[in-house]
């Protein structure tokens, strides 16, 4: 073999040792490993007069990391997991407010907040843990839905698998290594379609009416009492907006106090010479939008037979003190006279009653309180509160922290003796008395069983209205109920108006892998 021969088969293996090399590498790819799937519940996106607010991503495929990140890293492909227990609210209004590059946020919600761990109990010491938890989850949910985010936002609830997820994420981030492909690190995907506007929202209004007593050869208009609640929800995460209290707790009371006068006027003999009517009124959130058209679809004389109107919200979780919130001046002999009935009642029940007084601007649209929709149309109304000042817009309307743990069916029993007993008294003349229509050993008792059912079905069901249809079975079983107890039950859709516009994908499934690297030798 000649030198030339011998040099060109040298070069040869050369080349063949590098394209084996090259087989080699290219063999060595990223696999992963399903280590679980988990629920996961987006982050709500919408706009304000085309502004855009919340998550404005649905699809999620980057690595996870946790808060132990080494300082300086580059999370633009990152997930944060981060437990709401051990939340630090300045790294989150940092990178929300400041708009920091991030992959992705998904925020661990305490196993107790789940729906279908309603019934945990718990020690006092848990109670202390959970009041925490829930006032940083209250001030996190604002940040969230009052910011533009451009990545995606979920949460999910604390589990075993996702805690283990989580503690060999910190592991790696701790000592300096965060994921990549050699040292097992985890990947999160969710695989969801570009979310699209909710073209025309339903909102629906379900009214129910108990025709008053009318004496022979009287013809005239019987006046009438309104007893409303707004029973929707808004929340950061419109798949968890149970709101256990706002107004969930407003919802139930109306039904109990629907289901006392009921059995008082199926007798002609206990029948009043007033007209009840019942209202479950939608949007609540977006400025009691339902509210707004239910009473614009009345006729002049029913509006104008409206002696006062009794709206319901938060009631749930009030200890010794209810506030009546009314737009016209203390002075004024509608507002004396509700105020009084509703002190002496009060009174006997070792409870208070206060009076607050907020005038109205007509000529701004927004209103802080559902009675103020009444009172812009000259109806006499007031709002009966456990909350002292009116939340501002998209505030306290049933979010993520608004859960069954936090409301007491002791409150509400109090809040239903109250009103029903006041609207009595009006009603059958017996103002100043002591004498209780609804006693306690009485056929006509509040019932602590029909509250506490009801208000377990609210805090299971979310209500927010843009992503509750119109047939929904939760709406139909509310008009089934006041079926039940009162008469000419109907049901009024209307398209939600105003500033809002909405978007889908609220809910998904997360899949976790953990990536590890395999290479093959050819």
């Amino acid at each position: 073999m000649g030198p030339r021969k011998a040099g060109e088969i040298e070069m040869l293996e050369s080349v063949y040792s590098v394209i084996a090399l090259v087989f080699i590498l290219v063999a060595c790819v990223e696999l992963c490993d399903a280590a679980t799937v988990v629920d996961v519940y987006r982050l709500i996106q919408y706009d304000i007069s085309g502004a855009p607010f919340g998550s404005r991503l649905a699809a999620l495929n980057h690595h996870a990391g946790s808060l132990h990140f080494s300082p300086g890293a580059d999370l633009s492909r990152t997930v944060l997991v981060i437990p709401v227990r051990d939340l630090n609210m300045s790294f989150v209004k940092e990178y929300i407010v400041q708009r920091q590059p991030l992959g992705g946020l998904l925020f661990l919600l305490p196993k107790m907040f789940n729906l279908e761990n309603r019934d945990e109990m718990a020690s006092n010491h848990q109670d202390h843990g959970k009041e925490l938890v829930n006032n940083v989850m209250a001030e996190l949910e604002q940040l969230l839905i009052h910011g533009n985010i451009p990545y995606p936002v979920y949460f999910a609830f604390e589990d075993d698998d996702i805690d283990a997820v989580l503690a060999d994420v910190k592991r790696n981030d701790a000592i300096g290594q965060p994921a990549t492909a050699t040292n097992g690190g985890f990947k999160l995907v969710v695989t969801a379609p570009e979310p699209k506007k909710i073209a025309s929202p339903t909102i629906t209004n379900i009214q129910g009416w108990l025709p008053g007593l009318k004496t022979d050869g009287d013809a005239s208009q019987l006046p009438t009492i309104a007893i409303v609640a707004s029973y929707d929800t808004f929340g950061a995460a419109p798949a968890l907006s149970v709101g256990s209290d706002s107004n969930g707790s407003g919802v139930v009371a109306l039904l109990e106090i629907a289901r006392l006068f009921s059995l008082l006027y199926s007798n002609p003999k206990t029948r009043g010479r007033y007209n009840l009517l019942f209202g479950l009124t939608s949007g609540g959130p977006y400025n009691y939008n339902g509210t707004q058209k239910w009473l614009r679809s009345f006729d002049q004389r029913l509006r104008e037979s409206i002696d006062y109107a009794i709206c319901l919200n938060s009631i749930g979780s009030w200890d010794n003190e209810l506030w009546i919130h009314v737009s016209k001046p203390p002075e004024n002999a509608y507002i004396k006279q509700i105020f009084e009935g509703f002190s002496s009642v009060a009174e006997e029940l070792g409870v208070k009653v206060s009076l607050k007084h907020k005038k109205i601007n007509i000529s701004n649209p927004r209103v802080a309180w559902e009675h103020e929709q009444f009172s812009r149309l000259r109806v006499t109304a007031a709002t009966i509160s456990e909350l002292f000042t009116a939340p501002e817009i998209l505030e306290r309307t049933g979010g993520l922290a608004d859960s069954r743990h936090f409301v007491n069916e002791t409150a509400i029993i109090r809040s239903v003796k109250l009103v029903a007993e006041s609207l009595a008294r009006h009603i059958y003349g017996h103002q100043g008395k002591n004498i209780q229509i609804f006693a306690d050993d009485s056929s006509l008792a509040v019932n602590p069983s029909y509250i506490t059912s009801w208000l377990d079905l609210l805090s299971r069901k979310p209500r927010v209205a843009p992503f509750l249809p119109k047939n929904d079975p939760f709406i139909m079983a509310l008009k089934k109920e006041l079926e039940d107890h009162t008469d000419e039950v109907n049901v009024q859709n209307e398209v939600l108006d105003g500033l809002f516009t909405f978007y889908d994908s609220t809910k998904a499934r997360l899949y976790i892998y953990q990536k590890f690297l395999r290479c093959t030798i050819s």
